[in-house]
């Protein structure tokens, strides 16, 4: 028989493999009642060794007892957040800033993204593990939400893959799906619950729930789309510019 420390780390392995493929890239191989059973064996061994337990497990996604208050975490790189733009005046305004920064009069070609309609947040990762994760807050302080963001499942609470940085600050924004939030409103409706109004103050109340319990219960999801502290390594070439959407270890 395998050693029980060989056995829990096997499934680990194969359980954060399967979360991997169904929450970042939709992808899933197996069926869910198969999942479920490897989490249940997991759940099994961590049981009867609880010594054995460690906080990058899959079942340690929920378990933190609720809090009374957040506490404050300041940024390591200040978190800034983007002007708005309504008209052509306000554009070439900015297009000539931007050349005066560049001490250029070459014509600029700029690359537009979609806006997630969520909040901002930064997950710290040291060799790996995730040990930290904090909102915007304004800009140089936000709040500590560790235990919130380990719920979300499309959040690996280990990267995987080779040369991970020894600490990396992953940036991007937690939302939630337009299912979802017709799903939550859906129930509080039917309990006599709180409706919200949109999916961003659904995700941004859902995030800052004291209690993790009840985060983990919502179909929150995740899009990562910067880099703050990057030490002891590099991202691929896909992840230099900022742009996370190569899926390094383990990101959507």
């Amino acid at each position: 028989m395998e050693p029980i420390e060989q056995q829990l780390t096997e499934l680990r392995t194969t359980l954060r493999h399967h979360e991997y493929l169904y929450h970042v890239m939709d992808a899933p191989e197996v069926p869910d009642a198969e999942y479920d059973r490897l989490m249940r064996k997991l759940r099994e061994l961590e049981s009867q060794h609880p010594e054995l337990i460690t906080p990058d497990s899959p079942t340690q996604r929920v378990g933190a007892a609720p809090l009374t208050a957040f506490s404050q975490i300041r940024h390591e790189v200040p978190m800034l957040s983007l002007d708005n733009v309504f008209d052509e005046e306000s554009f070439l305004a900015f297009n000539k800033r931007v050349q005066d920064r560049l001490k250029s009069t070459d014509h600029l070609t700029y690359c537009c993204e979609l806006k997630l309609d969520g909040l901002a947040v930064s997950i710290l990762y040291e060799n790996g593990v995730l040990v930290q994760a904090a909102t915007r807050g304004d800009g140089t302080t936000g709040e500590d939400i560790t235990s919130n963001v380990r719920t979300i499942r499309a959040i690996p609470l280990k990267l995987h893959g080779e040369n991970i940085p020894a600490r990396l600050e992953v940036r991007g924004e937690v939302f939630l799906p337009q299912a979802g939030f017709e799903k939550i409103n859906e129930e509080a409706r039917r309990t006599g619950g709180k409706v919200f109004a949109n999916p961003r103050n659904a995700a941004a109340g859902s995030l800052r729930q004291l209690d993790p319990r009840i985060t983990a219960k919502r179909p929150l999801t995740f899009f990562c789309y910067g880099v703050g502290v990057l030490e002891g390594g590099e991202l691929p070439p896909a992840t230099r510019l900022g742009c996370c959407s190569s899926k390094h270890g383990g990101c959507r």
